[in-house]
């Protein structure tokens, strides 16, 4: 994606993922639409990226709380690091921060960091499933998502894997939104993305906490 959107001369991919670049020149675009809308944010990179500094991430919550009427999804793999800057900066009632969770290894030890995180709506992004996760604890979390991986050398994820975690939302009481099985159905036959849908036995699964 990056480089397709380097080839038609996006602005800000102008060197491709290289390198990790700030752009402050684009910090007001959500003061200026006025319509309330769900932004998620920095979609093809990690805000609390170790080369991203303090001073940027403090302008961009700084942004998100004058924002007020927009909601803002914040994802990331470091979150160690998320939940120390938590610690000393307040979180802004319009922002959800989540952690990735693809596998028992690396994903499920990011959810105790999560719960570290003071005053905040909390989501997981189970995205792609690689693995069945076994028994999570979801206190503390009030969203989870969960999806199959696309792309060229998806790896299928098996449905049994995604009804486990269903499950655990229903008996815990948290949000669960299926997004899509990706390149593999229910029936683990690769398809196309859009034929294999999102149908979880039959249903679709679309909640979400209240946006107020």
């Amino acid at each position: 994606m990056a480089r397709r959107l380097q080839a038609i001369g996006v602005h800000g991919y102008e060197q491709g993922f290289r390198k990790v670049r700030v752009l402050p020149e684009r910090l007001d675009e959500p003061l200026r639409r006025k319509k309330p809308t769900i932004y998620f944010v920095n979609s093809m990179s990690d805000l609390f990226h170790s080369q991203v500094p303090d001073s940027f991430i403090d302008r961009v919550f700084a942004t998100m709380a004058a924002a007020e009427w927009h909601t803002f999804q914040v994802l990331t793999k470091r979150a160690e690091r998320i939940a120390d800057f938590t610690a000393e900066h307040a979180v802004p009632a319009n922002v959800w921060l989540g952690v990735s969770v693809e596998n028992r290894r690396h994903g499920v030890p990011r959810i105790d960091h999560l719960r570290r995180v003071p005053r905040a709506t909390r989501f997981l992004s189970i995205e792609p499933l690689l693995e069945d996760l076994g028994e999570i604890d979801l206190t503390g979390i009030h969203w989870v998502i969960v999806g199959g991986e696309s792309g060229h050398g998806a790896r299928p994820m098996k449905a049994a894997w995604v009804r486990r975690i269903q499950a655990t939302c229903s008996e815990q009481g948290v949000k669960f939104f299926f997004k899509q099985w990706g390149a593999f159905g229910a029936d683990g036959v690769h398809r196309s993305k859009k034929e294999n849908g999102r149908l979880l036995d039959g249903a679709t699964w679309d909640a979400m906490p209240t946006v107020d």
